[in-house]
């Protein structure tokens, strides 16, 4: 990456005084999100006022429909009063003039770059494509800022592009199904992060989303009457497509199969088997016949009808987690497998597999499937969507061993944020991981795609474990490589959050409605003090086995009403490590006022009439509030003695224990700071 130096004494020192992912001080002045591959302070900006106007070439392709929307954006963000509400086409006196070469393709590999250049008094980005117009449009609206009289767009210049084509969300409409609206709202928050792919998950074993005239009952009886309309699901691609978002399909087979068979049980491996759709989550053994003709005319007949809804030329099947339980307990596949001298269920899902390959490809379509497709015999045109890593038993994972064994490959493993993991987690995981390739492999890694799969969510809650952690993963998809500064990250993570809000998503005030119906109150104060500091428990262990919650359990506990990277437990843990490198007075004090806060926060809790939901939160409280107050002694100066370091070290152990599916994530700092103390010789 090649970072330009500005040539004056000021934005020299600036810039040479990198130290971060060589952008410099830049990231501690914008907030972008991805990242840009170059780019510099001019020193100028423009104003925003009544006469802001945007101007495009020509009014053709995206352009036009987009830039009105953003010109709403900015006159919501600034509340500017603007003159003109639409854009305008070649006027050269436009505040902001857009210019673009083509009206893409919307494809893989589509060019995407863009130039941005903010002069005295306007503003220009020039691009191939009206696809890379999209995306200067976004980063334009980031780099608005204000003083105390006026907004601005701060005057930079960038030259900035993708560094992957595949930059990804799947949202599982199965699990739990998600109106066309919760579609759509994630739909511009993906576009105002750059992303490009939306992969549609239709069916799995607990719901078929698609109303299909040639097959009515997988609607019927395999949805629970939730489902997309074909106008719908043109709707959704269209939206997308303005949006410069792919939209790829899937229907997964053969196994995760469930609802398909609740409606058509004679396309099983299992006859007589109660076919019905499923409640809780997990892997299941119902799965289509694949030496049954019927399952093929069946799937030929179905795709004819998907396909042409979804232009784009990738087709997802699934094909993953199919243990095989049914196809060996059938005398008649036994028989197939010996006869074709199938060695295992692998083989005969390689069967399977190229199979549809063939049906796909009369529709003039490429077939993408889940790492268990990746079998010998299937053809290299395949793109291989890796979700098993290191941990899952593979040396490097199996998008190493996808590029390696020439298929293109698309990475999610580490990118499932259902498992309610980290940001920085996320952010530091490359697509192309830390395995030394040669750059034929590199160019066949074709990006990386978020995973929300939808055991745990419903409408309501969806966009909190998407957002923000997502637009992160899009900066790690986008940007250079070198672009890893955790601390940048969560500092423009924090606005493009807020931002995120403009555009509808709810991570954010979702929380207030749950928080009122677990309290039965308004006052709320109390119980957003705990959101503060506990998680939803991690990596599924929160379902675990898939048995605690079924399709219609209740998604309006506490434990939804918490995320990731609670904001207060990180900053407390932040202050434990730095009071202990170096216990100032102004730390202590900062210390004092967390513990303040939960004390407090557990009297207003008491005032709250009491109701089920609050039993088991009362008792966790009590414990924080005793601990909080042992800490105050200490830090005040009020001394400590061994009996109260027992106590402490009684209620951290009380702490550490799960609370209604969620972990209080101070409780690590806590300890820390008793060692701490210790050591400083303030605990006799």
């Amino acid at each position: 990456m090649i970072y330009k130096i500005v040539k004056t004494t000021f934005l020299a020192l600036i810039l040479t005084s990198s130290t971060i992912f060589g952008q410099g001080k830049l990231s501690d002045k914008y907030n972008l999100m991805p990242w840009p591959q170059e780019i510099q302070s001019n020193g100028n900006r423009v104003k925003i006022d009544n006469d802001f106007t945007i101007s495009i070439n020509k009014k053709e392709g995206r352009v036009y429909d987009y830039a009105t929307n953003i010109i709403r954006r900015i006159t919501n963000r600034t509340g500017v009063f603007v003159d003109k509400g639409f854009p305008l086409v070649n006027e050269q006196k436009a505040i902001v003039r857009v210019s673009f070469d083509e009206v893409a393709e919307l494809k893989l590999g589509v060019n995407e770059s863009y130039e941005l250049n903010v002069n005295n008094g306007f503003v220009t980005i020039n691009a191939k494509t009206d696809i890379g117009a999209l995306r200067g449009l976004e980063t334009l609206v980031q780099l608005i800022d204000h003083n105390e009289n006026f907004f601005f767009i701060d005057g930079v210049v960038v030259k900035d592009s993708p560094r992957y084509d595949w930059r990804g969300l799947m949202i599982d409409v199965s699990r739990h199904f998600h109106p066309i609206e919760v579609l759509k709202r994630n739909l511009d928050a993906m576009a105002s992060m750059k992303m490009n792919v939306f992969h549609w998950h239709l069916s799995d074993d607990q719901g078929f989303r698609f109303k299909s005239d040639t097959y009515p009952k997988l609607h019927e009886l395999g949805s629970d009457g939730l489902y997309y309309t074909k106008p719908q699901i043109r709707d959704i691609v269209s939206y997308a497509n303005e949006r410069g978002i792919r939209v790829v399909p899937e229907i997964d087979v053969p196994g995760h199969a469930t609802a398909i068979l609740a409606a058509y049980p004679e396309l099983g491996s299992k006859d007589g088997y109660d076919y019905k759709i499923e409640r809780f989550s997990g892997v299941f053994h119902p799965t289509l016949n694949p030496i049954n003709p019927k399952v093929y005319t069946f799937l030929d007949n179905l795709f004819a009808e998907i396909i042409p809804l979804f232009p784009d030329v990738y087709f997802h099947i699934g094909g993953d987690e199919n243990e095989g339980k049914h196809w060996d307990e059938n005398h008649e596949i036994k028989k197939f497998k010996n006869k074709k001298g199938f060695k295992n269920n692998h083989d005969l899902q390689t069967y399977f597999n190229i199979k549809l390959q063939k049906i796909l490809a009369k529709y003039d379509r490429k077939l993408m499937g889940w790492d268990e497709i990746m079998t010998d015999g299937m053809p290299k045109s395949a793109i291989i969507h890796s979700w098993r890593g290191v941990n899952e038993g593979f040396k490097d994972g199996t998008l190493v061993e996808a590029v390696k064994k020439g298929y293109q490959a698309v990475l999610s493993n580490d990118y499932y944020i259902d498992r309610v993991q980290s940001v920085d987690h996320h952010y530091l995981f490359d697509p192309a991981g830390g395995v030394q390739l040669t750059k034929e492999q590199e160019n066949r890694v074709l990006g990386g795609e978020v995973t929300m799969w939808s055991e745990l969510v419903t409408p309501l809650t969806v966009d909190s474990r998407i957002w923000p952690r997502t637009a992160a993963i899009a900066e790690r998809f986008w940007s250079s490589k070198e672009v890893k500064d955790l601390k940048s990250m969560r500092k423009r993570l924090a606005v493009v959050s807020f931002q995120l809000e403009e555009l509808g998503i709810t991570h954010l005030s979702y929380r207030n409605q749950l928080l009122r119906n677990i309290a039965k109150s308004k006052n709320t104060e109390s119980l957003e003090v705990l959101t503060a500091i506990f998680e939803p428990l991690k990596i599924y262990t929160r379902n675990e086995g898939g048995t605690e919650y079924k399709t219609f359990s209740p998604f309006t506990l506490f434990a939804d009403a918490c995320v990731v990277d609670a904001n207060d437990a990180y900053n407390f843990n932040l202050l434990v490590d730095s009071y202990v490198s170096n216990p100032t007075t102004e730390r202590s004090r900062e210390l004092q006022s967390y513990f303040s806060k939960w004390k407090n926060g557990y009297s207003k809790f008491l005032e709250l009439k009491n109701n089920p939901n609050l039993n088991e939160l009362g008792n966790h409280y009590k414990n924080l509030s005793l601990i909080s107050s042992l800490y105050l002694d200490i830090l005040k100066g009020e001394g400590a003695n061994k009996a109260r370091t027992s106590d402490i070290e009684k209620l951290v152990e009380e702490l550490k224990k799960p609370m209604v599916d969620t972990e209080l994530v101070t409780v690590s700092g806590m300890e820390k700071l008793l060692k701490g103390l210790k050591n400083q010789g303030d605990i006799k």
